[in-house]
């Protein structure tokens, strides 16, 4: 009888370490909808390092992302677009790490349809089209641009009847792919890597890079949540996100290091 007590009790330890060693082993990340490249390949990176590990990525408007996060939803990471976002969550005790800047953002004109390098924002009156897709202003960071910049180049009362608004910035991109807008302002990471669907050549091309200083800066950030406080794995990703092979790859999806200089020139669209 006490053997098989003894054998009973080894069996739920074992039970339990494996319960333990499972929920230790798992990282779910909220984040921004520009990411979703870049990200990606980021993860697939680390998931080699870390074979064990279960990661979630979960993608959408920061601000959206934000308020499940104050409503409970158990996100260990928070990037987001805009370090506002994460910073005030940090601010009121939902974060328990200061905000660490990752990226800066840009945004450009696009069209799966034509060509838009050289159409400078302020043309948009003299253009030819329908729609225009932005991201809703109010939750996504880069819609909020959009409006800056449009409201900046003068353009702002023609062209707003004629906007149609994306729940975040991939799916404002899938407005303009669908025929629903017949063109975009959009994330520079997406219209560099266009892989939401089979594009034209010419859409992986034919982007115009709008000018950072019609808009307040797209600093983007990221967190380590107070769900993941204790989480080892979010420490080691938020590590990774400093190496020079992950600086690397953000670069090349279109990213800024956060206070390096603008880029002077852009061979896919050149700047006004």
């Amino acid at each position: 009888m006490r053997q098989l007590l003894l054998r009973q009790l080894l069996l739920i330890v074992c039970f339990l370490s494996a319960l333990t060693a499972d929920a230790s082993d798992k990282l779910t990340i909220a984040a921004a909808s520009d990411l979703r490249y870049a990200l990606d390949e980021i993860s697939t990176l680390f998931r080699r390092q870390h074979p064990t590990l279960a990661l979630k990525i979960v993608y959408g408007a920061s601000g959206k992302l934000s308020t499940q996060i104050r409503h409970g939803a158990p996100y260990d990471m928070f990037f987001s677009a805009d370090s506002q976002f994460p910073a005030q969550l940090y601010q009121d005790g939902l974060a328990a790490t200061a905000p660490q800047p990752y990226a800066l953002g840009h945004l450009v004109l696009w069209s799966p349809k034509q060509n838009m390098a050289g159409i400078a924002l302020s043309q948009l009156t003299e253009f030819d089209f329908n729609r225009l897709a932005i991201a809703q202003p109010a939750h996504a960071p880069y819609g909020q641009r959009a409006k800056q910049a449009l409201q900046a180049a003068g353009v702002w009362p023609t062209v707003e009847p004629r906007l149609v608004y994306g729940e975040n910035i991939v799916q404002t991109a899938q407005l303009a792919q669908s025929g629903g807008a017949d063109i975009a302002i959009i994330a520079l990471s997406l219209a560099k890597f266009p892989a939401l669907a089979k594009l034209p050549q010419l859409a992986s091309q034919g982007y115009q890079l709008i000018p950072a200083e019609l808009h307040q800066p797209l600093l983007q950030a990221y967190v380590i949540t107070r769900h993941g406080a204790d989480n080892h794995n979010a420490r080691l990703f938020s590590a990774f996100m400093a190496s020079a092979e992950v600086l690397s790859m953000m670069q090349r999806f279109g990213f800024e290091r956060p206070g390096f200089e603008l880029p002077t020139s852009q061979p896919q669209g050149r700047q006004e």
